[in-house]
């Protein structure tokens, strides 16, 4: 993984709370939460928080009983979470989901959404997460499927590349989208103790009020950014342009559906 891959800092924490929540992860924070209604006491363990969208799924969902620990790599992210969301029952914490600083056994669920897939080692997470949990606790999380299971966002992927042939950018198929094989995932969670696991395909459709919205989403207010303003210093805002119009070509110019598909894995201690 590059140095820039988990690079959320200056503007891109709030492009990418307006531009992405909606259009890509609310949808899905939503399905999470749903899948954690019957969690009425105890204490949830989130890493990759980012800007707090299954947080605060979580905080709607659940009784104020049940304590979030909302933890994140980014501070920067956090900062903006924290001002969406203020809770008694939510604490938010900057912390490595590879290092956890939290006691054995401390955490009945822990849950990650699209996160996972940023951890340069994610065995060392799945442990993590395992050691956290209490016996009969849960880790759930999501990654994404496969790029070709997500239009847009290969769209997207395909004109940034198209751009810079010679040194093509290769942050959406090589992080969020570089994690797609259930049979992998499954090997890899067992292999860090868990033993039953199960994998689920969710698909989701939101809709875009048109291609800008995504191009800025994802040429600004993601990793993708940095790869671009190195290889074309100033002219981020002409590459917006040029991939709004890769995805004015395949959708119109006016509001469009995007269609998603992501797995959402459930490991019991």
């Amino acid at each position: 993984m590059g140095s820039t891959d988990a690079a959320f800092a200056g503007s891109i924490p709030a492009l990418y709370e307006r531009h992405l929540g909606p259009l890509l992860f609310e949808p899905f924070a939503e399905d999470m939460a749903a899948r954690l209604r019957d969690v009425t006491q105890g204490r949830i363990l989130e890493t990759a928080a980012g800007t707090g969208i299954v947080t605060r799924a979580l905080a709607k969902a659940l009784p104020p009983t049940v304590e979030i620990v909302a933890t994140d790599l980014n501070q920067a992210m956090l900062d903006l979470a924290a001002q969406r969301l203020q809770a008694p029952n939510v604490k938010w914490q900057q912390a490595d989901a590879q290092k956890l600083p939290f006691e054995d056994a401390s955490f009945d669920v822990v849950v990650s959404q699209f996160g996972v897939m940023f951890y340069p080692d994610k065995q060392a997470a799945y442990r993590e997460a395992l050691r956290l949990l209490k016996p009969g606790g849960r880790h759930v999380f999501s990654v994404w499927n496969s790029l070709d299971d997500n239009e847009v966002s290969r769209i997207v992927s395909d004109a940034a590349v198209k751009l810079f042939p010679d040194n093509p950018p290769r942050f959406i198929e090589r992080v969020p989208f570089g994690y797609s094989d259930p049979d992998r995932i499954r090997g890899e969670v067992q292999q860090a103790g868990f033993e039953n696991v199960d994998i689920e395909v969710v698909e989701k459709v939101t809709r875009a009020s048109s291609p800008r919205e995504p191009a800025i989403g994802l040429c600004q207010g993601s990793p993708l950014r940095p790869e671009l303003e190195a290889r074309a210093p100033g002219q981020l805002d002409d590459i917006t342009t040029k991939v709004t119009e890769a995805l004015t070509a395949r959708f119109g110019a006016d509001a469009f559906d995007n269609r998603m598909s992501a797995l959402v894995v459930t490991a019991w201690r």
